[in-house]
Formats: structure tokens, C-alpha cells, sequence
């Protein structure tokens, strides 16, 4: 039909869509702890961005957020329709929807989210392609919003994500980076790199600083070893407590830590260059 608009295709490609329930629960645990503004907001808008082909992580973020916020609203987004589609059944409107849409974030009614989580997303991209996509979704946070974009393996108990906020300029300006264990039955910290975000994981080689960090996380795990007794808990705490000797500049606090979960400031480990 002429003058009839023409559909926008969602920006971004079709992933596998695998997921699990609990698979993002370390993450949602760090967002509803770390992210003020999600508590300060009116009415906060957050964005499952990629949810696969169920969305269980969307029901779940809700369900995790609501606990803090009941007037919080969940918009998952999937570039599948058919994804879109057979997610429907699973929506409490307004509190909880779904919606095609990719790194553009088209929510529904315009608004601007406080929050966009990306999980397991970008893991599947090229590393020149990411911070395009940063850009984007950047672009379309609400002030003072973050973008958390990370990977994780396939029960939750490894993963590593990014807190990026938007620059002066509008540029993406990564704030952390978040490495997170399932503590019992850890046998060495570099593991994490399995999972590292799509911007670091090939960058886990000497001379860059993401390969110094795991480096001395090793280190440090190995001098601790002596905490074994007392358990994997105080083992870990001993060794971050090594860590922060070593002039690593990290964020959060001990009983962040205890959970297994480290934070450093970006520009400890950004990309050499």
C-alpha cells in the first residue's frame, strides 16, 4: 500500500537461544545490590535484552527485581518473532512484557530503560562488532542507566559482565568489570576466563591487562591455599585481600566477595591500546 510505513528491522542477529533456569541469578543478585537508580526511579524500566528461546530469565529478573521494586517493569526483547511469540503467554502487562526488538531497544511505549541486561548475547558476535552495540544501547538508557553485558556458563556458576554507563560525550564508558564463582569446589580462578566478556576473552594473552588479572588470581589463590581449611569462603578472601596488596583496584566490599564475586575498576583491565 502506498505511503503505508515500512517495518524497521531489528538491529542484530539470531542467537542460539539457550538458557536455563537460575542461569542468570548471580547477575540479577549484583543489579538489584549494586544499581541505585533502580531503586530511585519512578516507575524503572529494565530490558532483558536476548532472552532466548524461553524466557525464563525475563520471568525471573522480574520476579528478583519486583522483591525490591513492585512497580518495577521487565521488557524482554527478542529479534526471533517467533521467540516474541511464544513468549506471550508467559506476560503480566505492564509489569512484565515481550517485544521484537534488538540493540535498538524499541520499547513499546518510548520510554527509556534504567537498565538493559545482555547476557550471553554479544559471546556470540565478533569483538569489532561489540562496541557498536554498546553504543546503541547506550544511547537509548534513561540518565544515569547502565548497560550490564557479560556471559556465563550454562547452570550460572561461572560468568563475568561489564557495567557500562554513557559518557559526557555519549560515547559507552565502562565503569567495571565483574568476574563471579560458584566458590565450592573451585580449583583455580582462571577458570573465569572461559567467560570472559566478548571484549576481553581473546585478550586473555601476555601483555594485556585482563591476562595479568587472571594471572595474579592464580597467584593469589595458590598463596591462600593455606585458608583451605577454613574453606573455599575465606580462601577466596584471603586471596583478594593478596589482590588488593597487589595495587589492583578493586570495588565492592567483603561481603560482596563472600558471594564470589570480584570487582575491578575498567581501566585496570581494559584492552591494551
Amino acid at each position: 500500500m502506498a505511503g503505508a510505513p515500512r517495518a524497521t528491522r531489528p538491529v542484530g542477529e539470531i542467537t542460539r537461544g539457550t538458557t536455563n533456569p537460575n542461569r542468570l541469578r548471580r547477575v540479577d543478585r549484583w543489579v538489584v545490590h549494586t544499581y541505585g537508580p533502580l531503586l530511585t526511579a519512578p516507575a524503572p524500566v529494565v530490558v532483558d535484552l536476548g532472552y532466548g528461546a524461553h524466557p525464563v530469565t525475563s520471568l525471573e529478573l522480574h520476579r528478583r527485581l519486583a522483591a525490591v521494586r513492585p512497580d518495577v517493569r521487565v521488557v524482554g526483547l527478542e529479534i526471533d518473532q517467533e521467540r516474541v511469540t511464544a513468549a506471550a503467554p508467559h506476560a503480566d502487562p505492564p509489569a512484565l512484557t515481550f517485544a521484537l526488538g534488538g540493540f535498538e531497544i524499541p520499547l513499546p511505549d518510548g520510554r527509556s530503560p534504567v537498565v538493559v541486561r545482555a547476557l550471553n548475547v554479544l559471546r556470540q558476535y565478533d569483538e569489532e562488532q561489540v562496541l557498536p552495540a554498546w553504543s546503541r544501547i547506550v544511547g537509548r538508557l534513561a540518565p544515569g542507566g547502565a548497560l550490564v553485558e557479560g556471559t556465563c556458563d550454562e547452570l550460572g556458576r561461572l560468568g563475568s559482565w561489564v557495567d557500562v554507563r554513557r559518557g559526557s560525550d555519549g560515547a559507552p564508558a565502562p565503569r567495571s568489570l565483574t568476574l563471579s564463582w560458584r566458590l565450592a569446589g573451585l580449583d583455580t580462578p582462571s577458570v573465569v576466563a572461559e567467560r570472559l566478556p566478548k571484549i576481553l576473552i581473546h585478550r586473555n594473552v601476555p601483555g594485556e591487562p585482563i591476562h595479568a588479572l587472571v594471572t595474579d588470581l592464580d597467584d593469589a589463590w595458590a598463596r591462600a591455599a593455606g585458608h583451605a581449611a577454613y574453606g573455599p569462603r575465606q580462601r577466596f578472601l584471603a586471596a583478594v585481600t593478596d589482590l588488593r596488596g597487589r595495587g589492583w583496584p578493586l570495588l565492592g566490599s567483603a561481603a560482596r566477595w563472600r558471594l564470589g564475586e570480584l570487582e575491578v575498576a575498567w581501566e585496570a583491565v581494559a584492552p591494551a591500546g
